[in-house]
């Protein structure tokens, strides 16, 4: 891919911009993970109104983003900005030995430990709940390998994952996609995800706080959105594949794990499950409203014969349109966060 050119003035403008100590040492934590204000003003050790100060002025020249998340505001680069390619060559250039720079990076790794004791008590705390469902169903190990096989080994640019829970499927596929965003209502997984997209050493992807009713992303933008054990929790799965769908770009691929039509009642008043699985006919109906091609399915049965084991599901889904050459050049990123 050739490089981009760029006007002398975003030239200009980028390097006043970063042209000040505090501002490119936060860029270089923000390359990393993405961080709140007071986890910024911890690595650095300032003020947070100077803080604050320095991340308006990038927040004004778009080099950064801010996402709210409840009470919480956090930063992160902006990857789709005409800039960011500028951005990352003079990041690329900083000397990791670098006495401020070495320090900073002490001081980050201290923050994700936190971030992942954190994570490790939310897992904890349910992780008798998620062991007791797994022991109804083959292996993660086979699910996964199924789930690469199905999606095979194309590269993509952009990947959401709706109800990314712990983030495995962002992880899974990091090699896959250039860019990847999870998307969870729940703010303690989302530290989960973050947590094992750190220790992972997942760059290229970021999750959100949102509604699988009413997604924080734009529409047409993604080569594959992936469902993975989301649908049964949901009192309408029919709503959440139409946003999916309307997630995709032409050409787009929808993927949904999850368990075949089962009769454990339990799981209802236990586990907070509204459908007790999908039918073939029920997926296939969902996805035709959504104006989705139906494609290749798989069922991984649990190898047992006990009527308490659970057949795992794997759906996909094409957009059936065809994509207009340069067509992406005249919409918006998907990387834009939609409030």
């Amino acid at each position: 891919m050739t490089a981009p050119a760029f006007h002398l003035d975003t030239i200009v403008d980028v390097l006043k911009t970063i042209a000040e100590p505090t501002r490119l040492r936060i860029l270089k934590l923000l390359s990393e993970t993405d961080l709140t204000v007071s986890e910024l003003t911890g690595v650095l050790g300032q003020s947070q109104p100077r803080v604050s100060r320095h991340l308006k002025l990038m927040l004004d020249a778009r080099l950064i983003k801010r996402q709210q998340e409840g009470s919480w505001a956090l930063f992160r680069l902006s990857r789709d900005a005409a800039s960011d390619v500028l951005v990352q060559e003079l990041l690329g250039r900083i000397d990791e030995s670098d006495e401020t720079i070495r320090r900073d990076g002490e001081r980050l790794e201290e923050v994700k430990q936190k971030r992942r004791e954190k994570a490790s008590s939310y897992f904890s705390r349910n992780a008798a709940s998620w062991d007791e469902i797994r022991s109804h169903h083959v292996a993660d190990k086979l699910v996964e390998e199924a789930l690469i096989a199905l999606i095979g080994d194309k590269p993509v640019r952009y990947m959401l994952d709706l109800g990314t829970g712990t983030g495995r499927i962002l992880e899974l596929f990091s090699g896959l996609y250039q860019y990847g965003i999870g998307v969870d209502s729940n703010r303690e997984m989302l530290n989960v995800a973050r947590a094992n997209l750190d220790a992972a050493g997942v760059r290229n992807a970021e999750v959100r706080l949102g509604d699988v009713y009413n997604l924080p992303i734009v529409r047409n933008g993604f080569d594959l959105v992936t469902v993975h054990q989301v649908l049964h929790y949901l009192d309408d799965p029919a709503a959440a594949i139409r946003q999916a769908a309307r997630a995709l770009r032409p050409g787009g691929r929808l993927v949904i794990v999850d368990f075949a039509p089962h009769h454990l009642d339990y799981l209802r008043d236990e586990h907070a499950h509204q459908r007790l699985g999908f039918a073939d006919t029920d997926m296939e109906g969902w996805f035709r409203e959504a104006e989705l091609e139906p494609g290749s399915s798989r069922a991984l049965a649990a190898g047992k014969s006990a009527a308490d084991q659970l057949t795992v599901k794997i759906w996909v889904a094409q957009d059936p349109r065809i994509e207009i050459a340069d067509e992406e050049e005249t919409t918006q990123s998907p990387l834009e966060y939609v409030a």
